[in-house]
C-alpha cells in the first residue's frame, strides 16, 4: 500500500511539473501529452435523454440546425425535406438562397439580408455565400460566419438594426483569417468564439472592438470543430466535431487570458451520426445536437451532482 501512494504521489508531481514546464515552454509534444492524460481522466459531464423526444416522426430529413427559445420554451429544427426546403432556420441557400431571413414569433418573414438565389462578396449591400451560421445576443447584436465551403470566408458583427459593426474576412491561416467559419458564440466576458473548421481550431475575438485575441488548436489535430456552445454557467465550451461524430467539453479560460485548450469530457456518438450543429437551454442546461447523419436531434441533460 505504501508503494502505491509513494507511485500515486510521483505521478501527481510529474504531472504538475509538466504542467508548469507546459506554460512556460510552450512545448507542442508537452500539450499533446498533456491534452490525451486528460481525456483518459475526463468526467462524465452529460448523459442522453433516452426519453426525448416523443415523437421522432416529425423528423423527415436530414437536420442540420437547432435553435433554443429558453425564454418561451421552444426549440427549433432545420431539417431538409424531400422538397430541398429548409424548415424553421434563418439561413438558406438554392433558389432562396444565400440569405440570413428574420421572423417574427408569429413565422412572419419581416426582415431579408443578402439577395435571394444569388451569392456574392458585397458589403453595400450586404450579400452571403452559403453563410453557416450566426448567434444573436440579448443585446441584439449579431454574429455571423459566412463561408460553408463558398466563396466568402468572414465574421460579421451586426447591431440589432443590421449596422455592420466590424468584420473578418479573409480567407488563410493566419490570425483572423478563416478556412471555412462554420459556428460561433459569446461568451459571458465578451469574447468572441468561432469554429475555424478547415484551420482545426477556434478562433476568439473581443466582441465590441473585433481585436484578434488568441487561437485554439490543441483540441482539434484529428478534425476541426464545427460548432461551439458554452454551457449556462460559463464553465465549459461545447464543440461538435462532425466526421468524429463526437462532442467535446472544453475548459473555459478564464477573463483576462484563452490559454490552451483543455477537454474536460467527451461524449463518443455513434459512427454517422455526424454532429453538424448543436445549441444549448440557457434554463436546463440541456444540449440539443443536430444530426445530419442520423437525421434527427438527440438531447443530453446534465448530470445531477
Amino acid at each position: 500500500m505504501a508503494r502505491f501512494w509513494l507511485c500515486a504521489g510521483c505521478t501527481v508531481l510529474f504531472l504538475a511539473f509538466l504542467n508548469l514546464h507546459l506554460r512556460f515552454s510552450g512545448s507542442s509534444v508537452l500539450r499533446e501529452f498533456i491534452f490525451q492524460i486528460s481525456w483518459r481522466s475526463e468526467e462524465i459531464l452529460y448523459q442522453l435523454d433516452v426519453g426525448w423526444p416523443k415523437h421522432s416522426e416529425y423528423f423527415t430529413g436530414a437536420t442540420f440546425c437547432v435553435a433554443v427559445d429558453s425564454l418561451n420554451g421552444l426549440l427549433y429544427i432545420a431539417q431538409i425535406t424531400s422538397l430541398n426546403v429548409f424548415i424553421c432556420i434563418p439561413v438558406f441557400i438554392g433558389s432562396f438562397g444565400h440569405t440570413i431571413k428574420k421572423y417574427n414569433s408569429l413565422g412572419d418573414l419581416v426582415q431579408v439580408l443578402g439577395t435571394p438565389g444569388k451569392k456574392g462578396t458585397g458589403l453595400n449591400p450586404l450579400q452571403f455565400d452559403n453563410p453557416a451560421e450566426l448567434y444573436v445576443e440579448d443585446t441584439g447584436d449579431i454574429y455571423i460566419v459566412d463561408g460553408d465551403g463558398g466563396l466568402n470566408n468572414r465574421l460579421i458583427k451586426l447591431s440589432q438594426d443590421f449596422m455592420m459593426l466590424w468584420l473578418h474576412g479573409e480567407n488563410g491561416t493566419g490570425p483572423a483569417k478563416f478556412n471555412i467559419p462554420h459556428s460561433v458564440t459569446v461568451d459571458s466576458s465578451g469574447r468572441v468564439w468561432v469554429a475555424d473548421r478547415g484551420n482545426k481550431r477556434i478562433q476568439v475575438f473581443d466582441k465590441d472592438t473585433g481585436v484578434w485575441l488568441g487561437a485554439w488548436n490543441n483540441c482539434f489535430t484529428e478534425e476541426g470543430p464545427s460548432s461551439v456552445r458554452f454551457t449556462p454557467d460559463g464553465k465549459y465550451l461545447i464543440v461538435a466535431q462532425l466526421n468524429l461524430s463526437r462532442l467535446l467539453f472544453v475548459a473555459a479560460p478564464p477573463v483576462g487570458s484563452i490559454g490552451y485548450c483543455s477537454v474536460i469530457s467527451s461524449i463518443q456518438l455513434a459512427d454517422q451520426v455526424l454532429p453538424h450543429l448543436l445549441d444549448v437551454s440557457g434554463k436546463t442546461g440541456a444540449i440539443y445536437v443536430a444530426e445530419i447523419g442520423a437525421k434527427q436531434v438527440q438531447k443530453y441533460v446534465p448530470l445531477k451532482s
